[in-house]
């Protein structure tokens, strides 16, 4: 005796070994044995074998008509052998009731399952729905076939070009668009992304990185919504100095400013001037959440996403020619000694005379022009010109302050190679298209102007981040255990040592109005200017808020991303220099092993870090000509093939420079470091970089 019956949505067939009056033991043709329920038992059988019994009923099963059959069902609850009866005949066999049993089972938008081998017909609405879904679904199936049919033949149908982006960075696994160019991958064996490529899907490199940030941080785009700017409070006192900012001359965001008072007097005053946003944006308000997402202004190649709304930016920025709100430190110095005797907090509106612009005055404001009143230069600015005595002394003092800090890192800073500058031409401060023309320019590290915007930049940094701690007011700070190689910068909520700047404590507050951060901080350094020792009652963060700890976490993710992006553009801008140049051949240095065994190089006069063929055998330091390959700029990748050496191997006088702090950046940032700041440098060639 043979038995067909239901094991786990499946119909089996096999020889009955016993039965019960429950259960029957059933031995399939594989020879398993299996248990099966006698409710689950739909028909018993002599012959034909259960093999051939099956592949009657499934052939059956082909021919019935299901519209036909539903038509023939009754309205009522009905069984597998019914329904054969009324479709086929009154004497239907054991094959047509099976292939019955199989239609029925198939077919759940015409027929409902009331039990183990019983059905009830679908009401007349609701399969028509079924029947609808069901051909739309067939014609979905078919053009998803057609796109990845399309995509395999290198086309790319307009759908998926349209989706492109939401495909790569965001996509939504149910929609046609990503399934076919998941089939049309499967059936090339060719990755989704270079199966595009090949389809002329991305028409613009650029696009395809800029959108892909977008989609990861901006996924509702970069405009701000409607939110009122603050006015500062109205009873600041004026400030009884000419201030003036030193920044490049893309900046708008202008958050810190110096001025100098007594020289000649023994005893001079350095005023240290930050933006004071803080003094109107309240935390937990409209601005502070908008901060607070951003984080920080994201900077790029020819343009920046801010942190805040122009509006405020206008209000709060130290432009010349207004007296600003800012937080400002005073520090007393003897001229003589150029020692920092006291210093002073105060909230005030600083008159700013000038801003000037570092990248416009670089070549005037040299070291030998900053010592020797005699040397003269053509169309020097008046505001330079008046200001010459001020910036000496600064820069002295700037040397000092430097040589004070290595003292404390046990080192020297370093120098070895210049800042590269990007400038796009023809977007006018617009949202670049990639197709600008770029130029690439070098700026000496540790410059005097630079130099002297650093060391005053940690001078409140570090004056502010101690004076947090003496207070009992938690603040966000930088700090880093020593200089020993792994050691990172961290941040955290103690005023601990910073070992790269060579500082007791760190705390980011200069830059108010680009990272959060400082923000934070500012909120803070304003309840101390204001209360003094009961500062840490009226401070907004307390200390170990769990607030403050969230705070840092989303910062410190968020700072890293923005930096890795501004990264991948330079090296994007960087390529296309080359392209734009015709650039086939360059001179590089060959500083480190990189991934896989091979040998990385460093283009002596671009920010370009990249892997060389033939270069294994080369010790580091080594100058070498290389002769570039095909650049990929959707990947960002470019290889080199060695063509000669072009040091001395016995003479290492001419070997390239090499530096291991910015190695290892290089190699944690990807194929290029993170340029420095040259907005608000901090410490030279210290590994603590600001934004730029």
């Amino acid at each position: 005796m043979y038995a067909l019956f239901e094991e786990a949505g499946k119909f089996l067939a096999g020889r009955i070994l016993s039965e019960a009056e429950t259960s029957a033991q059933i031995e399939l043709d594989s020879g398993k044995r299996v248990k099966a329920k006698a409710a689950h038992i739909l028909l018993k059988f002599e012959k034909p074998a259960p093999a051939e019994l099956v592949v009657q009923a499934q052939a059956v099963a082909a021919t019935i008509e299901l519209p036909l059959a539903w038509e023939f069902a009754p309205e009522e609850e009905f069984g597998f052998a019914d329904l054969a009866r009324d479709y086929f005949s009154t004497s239907a066999t054991l094959a047509e009731q099976a292939g019955a049993l199989f239609a029925l089972y198939d077919a759940p938008h015409y027929f409902r399952r009331a039990g183990k081998g019983r059905f009830k017909k679908a009401p007349a609405e609701i399969l028509q729905q079924a029947l609808a879904a069901i051909e739309k679904k067939k014609l979905v199936m078919q053009q998803i076939a057609d796109w990845a049919e399309q995509l395999g033949q290198g086309e790319c149908p307009q759908p998926i070009r349209e989706q492109l982006y939401k495909i790569l960075f965001r996509p939504d696994k149910n929609a046609p668009e990503y399934k076919a160019v998941v089939e049309a991958s499967r059936a090339t064996h060719t990755a989704p992304l270079a199966l595009l490529q090949k389809a002329g899907a991305i028409d613009s490199s650029y696009q395809f990185h800029w959108k892909r940030f977008l989609f990861d941080f901006f996924p509702k785009g970069t405009g701000f919504p409607a939110v009122a700017a603050p006015q500062p409070p109205a009873d600041l006192p004026l400030a009884p100095v000419q201030a003036y900012s030193i920044d490049d001359s893309q900046t708008t965001e202008i958050d810190d400013a110096l001025s100098v008072q007594g020289l000649g007097t023994g005893t001079v005053t350095l005023g240290i001037h930050i933006a004071a946003p803080g003094l109107a944006i309240q935390p937990g308000g409209d601005l502070d959440k908008l901060g607070r997402t951003r984080l920080s202004t994201v900077y790029m190649p020819g343009y920046k996403i801010t942190m805040l709304p122009d509006a405020v930016v206008q209000i709060y920025t130290l432009d010349e020619g207004r007296a600003n709100p800012a937080v400002s430190l005073y520090a007393t110095i003897d001229e003589q000694t150029l020692e920092i005797t006291a210093t002073e907090t105060r909230l005030e509106r600083v008159p700013v005379a000038v801003n000037l612009r570092h990248d416009q005055l670089d070549h005037i404001v040299t070291e030998a022009w900053l010592q020797d009143p005699s040397i003269q230069h053509e169309n020097t600015p008046q505001a330079l010109l008046e200001r010459r005595e001020q910036l000496s002394f600064l820069y002295r003092l700037a040397l000092k302050l430097k040589a004070g800090r290595e003292l404390v890192r046990g080192k020297p800073e370093t120098f070895n190679r210049p800042d590269y500058t990007f400038r796009l031409h023809g977007n006018d401060g617009a949202e670049p298209q990639g197709t600008e023309q770029v130029t690439i320019g070098t700026r000496k590290r540790g410059a005097p102007l630079d130099l002297i915007v650093a060391e005053a930049a940690i001078v409140a940094n570090s004056t502010w981040g101690q004076m947090l701690a003496e207070h009992g007011v938690p603040g966000i700070y930088r700090s880093q255990a020593s200089l020993a190689p792994g050691v990172k910068v961290r941040m955290g909520t103690k005023a601990l040592p910073h070992a790269g700047i060579g500082v007791k404590s760190y705390a980011w507050a200069t830059s108010p109005l680009r990272r959060y951060t400082d923000l934070v901080n500012q909120w803070q350094i304003i309840a101390c200017a204001r209360h003094g020792k009961t500062a840490a009652l009226a401070a907004p963060f307390k200390p170990k808020d769990a607030d403050l700890f969230s705070i840092i976490s989303s910062f410190d993710a968020a700072y890293s991303a923005y930096n890795g992006y501004q990264a991948g553009m330079e090296r994007f801008w960087t390529l296309k220099y080359l392209e734009q140049n015709g650039i086939t051949e360059l001179e590089a240095t060959v500083f480190k092993e990189g991934p896989g065994g091979s040998f990385l190089v460093r283009a002596d006069a671009l920010p370009l870090v990249f892997p060389v063929l033939g270069a294994q055998n080369l010790p580091r330091g080594a100058r070498i000509r290389v002769r570039l390959g095909e650049v990929d700029e959707i990947a960002l990748d470019v290889h080199g093939t060695l063509i000669e050496r072009l040091d001395d191997p016995a003479d290492p006088s001419d070997d390239g420079p090499v530096d291991e702090a910015e190695d290892d950046e290089a190699l944690q940032a990807g194929p290029i470091a993170i340029a420095v700041d040259v907005n608000e440098p901090e410490a030279g060639a210290s590994t603590d970089n600001p934004s730029p």
